[in-house]
């Protein structure tokens, strides 16, 4: 490894511990320190890196530093920048999920829990928000967010999920793709390394198989399961982690019942206040999950470790094998025109969180005023999320 390599890794180390806000601020972030300050790519470059990470499933943050990774120094580098990456805020959130139990109970912990966890909704509140304003930009688009809303409401089932964002997507690339692109197409996929794309096709839909198998079939251990349940999440999360929290509140608490709605809020306010990835949030999930079932500290520990693989290793795979080829595949425009359908729907699955998530604050005024003080603090000033977590905090310990 030389000398720029290194560096690298150094400079990762250092953006892992101080990225916080979200997929904006990381962008922003990587513009000044990788672009600007050590010209390790180009902006373009880091513009079509983020773009892909769009188009693609899986958290966007993750693949867009693991994209810079192979291009600064190949397979290896990338993995190696991915570890550092994810490891720092999953372990404290494994740590966080291992403690919970122990200090939940506690008065003081209770009353912080009782200001933190509607401040989370009124952070999912201020995403989907955000995340609506983005991405509904014709009355198509609408439509389609009012009816994964309305079909998520009503089937509460985690399979309605993969459907519904494959029906976005047919639906808007039918809808917004001109016929004579399509002889386009067929010629750029002429083009394309096809033993390549066969390759990362297969080893996705492998595990896909192996995990339909594996939840139909009762002998195979929760941890296993787990797995299944996170890489399967991993698959169809378009959006980065602000589409991630709805798909997970959704299966694990509404349909499963993995853990409480208490637990899964109080995890994600932690979160909040961490820099890093906000797929760590699944080591939380995952360390929970085993908990409420009975396993132990090492358990626990497996279930967060399974969890955070899961979660991110679809994304990962595609990262690393389309980067090679995306110079082709930018240029494909059904698979750019299928994004705004597929975002459309996870619009309405981000509405659907918020609805259910605040269900059991049910006739509870200060919740209801924490919700909208923290939506009007993310509108209306630019206190990071991190900040408000922080104010939770001490709101709670001082009343």
């Amino acid at each position: 490894m030389n000398k720029r390599q290194l560096l690298f890794l150094r400079d990762v180390l250092v953006y892992t511990f101080t990225s916080f806000g979200g997929p904006q601020a990381h962008i922003a972030m990587l513009l000044r320190d990788f672009v600007e300050k050590r010209h390790y790519i180009t902006e373009d470059e880091l513009m079509e890196l983020s773009a892909l990470s769009q188009v693609l499933p899986g958290p966007s943050s993750t693949q867009t530093v693991v994209g810079i990774a192979w291009k600064v120094g190949g397979l290896r580098l990338a993995i190696i920048t991915f570890l550092i990456w994810i490891l720092p805020s999953a372990a404290i959130m494994s740590a966080a999920a291992i403690f919970y139990k122990a200090f939940a109970g506690h008065t003081k912990i209770a009353e912080v829990l009782k200001y933190i966890q509607p401040m989370a909704v009124g952070i999912v509140a201020y995403a989907t928000y955000t995340f609506a304003v983005r991405c509904l930009k014709s009355q198509a688009s609408v439509m389609l967010a009012i009816g994964s809303l309305i079909a998520t409401l009503i089937l509460q089932n985690a399979y309605a999920f993969p459907i519904l964002i494959m029906m976005g997507g047919i639906i808007s690339s039918a809808w917004e793709t001109q016929p004579q692109e399509d002889e386009l197409r067929v010629k750029l996929f002429a083009n394309v390394n096809r033993r390549k794309v066969s390759y990362f096709i297969g080893i996705l839909l492998l595990f896909a198989a192996m995990g339909a198998l594996i939840n139909r079939t009762s002998p195979f251990s929760l941890p296993i399961r787990l797995f299944e349940n996170f890489y399967r999440n991993g698959i169809m999360i378009f959006g980065g982690g602000q589409v991630l929290v709805p798909l997970m509140y959704t299966e694990f608490v509404e349909v499963k019942h993995y853990l409480s709605n208490s637990e899964f809020l109080s995890g994600y306010a932690i979160q909040q206040a961490l820099p890093g990835p906000t797929f760590s949030f699944t080591s939380f999930v995952g360390g929970i999950t085993l908990s409420n079932k009975g396993y132990s500290i090492g358990g626990q520990l497996v279930g967060s470790l399974v969890a955070v693989i899961g979660i991110n290793l679809p994304g990962l795979i595609l990262i690393l094998f389309i980067v090679p080829f995306w110079e082709d595949l930018k240029k494909i425009t059904r698979i750019k025109n299928s994004l705004s359908g597929i975002n459309s729907v996870a619009v309405g699955f981000m509405a659907t969180a918020f609805v259910l998530l605040t269900k059991p604050f049910s006739g509870d005024w200060l919740a209801y005023g924490l919700m909208a003080g923290t939506f009007a603090l993310l509108y209306f000033t630019k206190i990071k999320t991190p900040v408000i977590i922080i104010l939770g905090v001490v709101l709670g310990l001082i009343f």
